[in-house]
């Protein structure tokens, strides 16, 4: 079954979820090889392009083969969203994504992000506004609620779709469970039996069983990956195999594994150089090194690293395969 949101369309609906210092250009494109078919920018302030903050140039970066993308914008006044998506309009993305969603303190206590919720007038006001002008499909990413007594995903959903929502992504959380316990996905069944526009299931997605099984148990018409991608972008390989045949393919094995973060961390220095570009790959490498024997001890000499070469050298000793790699 495949989905659509606007003139892009979907196979299986299987998307790379926006995360704050991980979902950047290099992890999407390794996602995207491994079967990723939509990814969304890192979260950006519609007020930080309303007023040309340089910071928010390095979250926006793409590429060609990036295709399609959602950007998504964070905000809370109607006009600077608005105007914004407008700009958006012309740019590269495909579609124009908004956060309900955002459980951070700083984001949630300047009226942003899931304190939307508790607004659900000015939540609708800012979607049609941003419609009215944006050139592209508007999508909204929500929780299951602020807190355990205001859980109102499904009632606020019927009024984002009157505004002219075009898919709408529910975490199965309140803001106030952050991404504690499990999600409660009966809250995104509530969500796809309330409106007519596509719905896409958010939380605890980490295998392709989690994968079919969300499907199953909310009849979404897409899923969002989340965390556990992270240090995993084989997960939407094994998604669409065992969507399409059944069939889960084996792990990748340790000249796999360490042939992508060599890839990974060469994309990242790329586009970051060196300095930064090593940094950035320390909390990849730490997800990457998730389940592997003396983790925790590669880790350590991880987070001292400061160059490719120091990095390679360890990540040669923590994976002591015959392939070595060409980086």
């Amino acid at each position: 079954m495949t989905v659509r949101i606007g003139n892009i369309e979907l196979k299986h609906g299987i998307i790379l979820a926006p995360m704050a210092g991980v979902s950047d250009l290099p992890f999407r494109t390794l996602c995207r090889e491994q079967g990723c078919e939509l990814a969304v920018t890192e979260m950006v302030s519609a007020k930080a392009v309303h007023y040309k903050n340089r910071g928010t140039a390095a979250l926006l970066r793409t590429a060609e083969s990036d295709r399609p993308l959602a950007v998504q914008l964070f905000g809370s006044d109607p006009e600077i969203c608005a105007e914004v998506a407008e700009q958006f309009s012309e740019g590269p993305w495909d579609i124009i994504d908004f956060n309900m969603g955002c459980p951070v303190p700083k984001v949630v206590n300047n009226g942003e992000g899931a304190r939307l919720m508790t607004e659900p007038k000015l939540a609708a006001e800012i979607i049609a506004a941003m419609v009215r002008r944006a050139g592209k499909p508007v999508t909204v990413k929500i929780r299951a609620g602020f807190d355990r007594a205001n859980r109102n995903a499904p009632e606020l959903a019927k009024r984002l779709e009157q505004a002219g929502a075009a898919a709408i992504a529910v975490h199965g959380r309140t803001r106030e469970e952050y991404y504690m316990g499990r999600a409660d996905r009966s809250v995104i069944r509530a969500v796809k039996e309330a409106v007519s526009i596509p719905v896409i299931g958010n939380g605890d997605i980490d295998s392709a069983e989690e994968a079919a099984k969300m499907f199953e148990e909310t009849g979404c018409d897409g899923i969002m990956i989340a965390r556990g991608a992270e240090g995993n972008p084989w997960l939407f390989s094994e998604v669409r195999s065992f969507l399409e045949y059944g069939v889960v393919p084996p792990r990748p094995g340790e000249a796999e594994k360490k042939h992508m973060i060599l890839r990974h961390m060469e994309m990242q220095i790329a586009q970051d150089g060196e300095h930064m570009g090593i940094l950035k790959m320390r909390s990849h490498i730490a997800s990457y090194l998730h389940g592997i024997p003396g983790a925790a001890r590669i880790r350590n000499e991880v987070n001292t690293a400061e160059s490719r070469s120091a990095l390679t050298e360890i990540l040669n000793r923590a994976f002591p395969v015959d392939s070595v790699s060409q980086f």
